[in-house]
């Protein structure tokens, strides 16, 4: 018996309102591993929301100096 029967008969002896929810979570699956390129769109509206989110504030005076660096990648 494969792992793919083996996956089908478990989910054969759920009730219906179980396997919509194993459907849910293999469709969850795959939009998962469809998403893991390295330019993926989540990335894309990450870095927006943090644009925007800083926007404006550039010219802002920092209270922090490089001696508050507590580990340094040097």
């Amino acid at each position: 018996m494969t792992l793919t029967d083996k996956i089908q008969a478990c989910v054969q002896e759920l009730p219906a309102t179980l396997q919509a929810e194993v459907l849910d979570f293999v469709q969850y699956l795959r939009a998962k591993v469809q998403r893991q390129t390295p330019e993926s769109m989540d990335d894309d509206w990450n870095r927006l929301s943090l644009a925007l989110a800083m926007r404006g504030m550039e010219q802002e005076d920092t209270p922090y100096t490089l001696a508050d660096i507590k580990v340094s990648f040097e």
